[in-house]
């Protein structure tokens, strides 16, 4: 019989190196968080908006080419735009409203316009009791009607009365130059 010694083992490949064996961990590791990865990124990235929505996410309107107290409706995300240019008239009864306590939603015209651009106001155009577009002009304070469900909007774009819950929506929009805006 061979001499042999207890406990020695036979296979000099099975000798439990751990510097081996740790690789070996982390080498699965890596191979399986790759995986996961590469099967996951097809998912994630469906979710991300597509093309022509982000195409629709922000526009740029000249305003030269609207006369004061005219309006321009704009589509802008599947939605209307209101582009108002106010008179001084328009202006000082917004201002004058600055402090009726008959303002559903508490909201001076200076928050409502950029500084200085008292004359311009946009607004999205979607009634906010229940989305429907309001008529300009209607109404007794001289803004918006929207004829739905009766509620009056102010030359300011404030809920005056009616059952909308809220002022119409001002948008985040900045001035290129003195005659051009951008939306979104």
């Amino acid at each position: 019989m061979a001499n042999t010694v207890v406990g020695a083992n036979p296979d000099p490949h099975a000798s439990g190196d751990p510097n081996r064996r740790d690789f070996i961990h982390i080498a699965t590791l890596a191979a399986a968080a790759g995986a996961v990865g590469g099967l996951a990124w097809p998912l994630i990235d469906q979710m991300n908006p597509a093309g022509d929505t982000l195409a629709l996410a922000s526009i740029e309107f000249d305003l030269s080419k609207v006369e004061p107290g005219q309006q321009v409706v704009v589509k802008w995300r599947g939605k209307p735009l209101f582009v108002r240019h106010r008179t001084p008239e328009q202006i000082a009864a917004a201002i004058k409203d600055d402090n009726s306590g008959g303002l559903k939603d508490p909201q001076t015209d200076e928050a409502r316009h950029k500084p200085g651009k008292a004359e311009w106001l946009i607004l999205v155009g979607t009634c906010t009791h229940l989305g429907c577009v309001p008529t300009v002009g209607g109404g007794e304070y001289g803004g918006w009607f929207c004829p739905c469900h009766g509620s009056t909007y102010d030359t300011s774009g404030r809920i005056r009365s009616g059952p909308a819950p809220k002022n119409l929506e001002v948008p985040t929009y900045a001035f290129l130059s003195d005659t051009k805006i951008k939306v979104g």
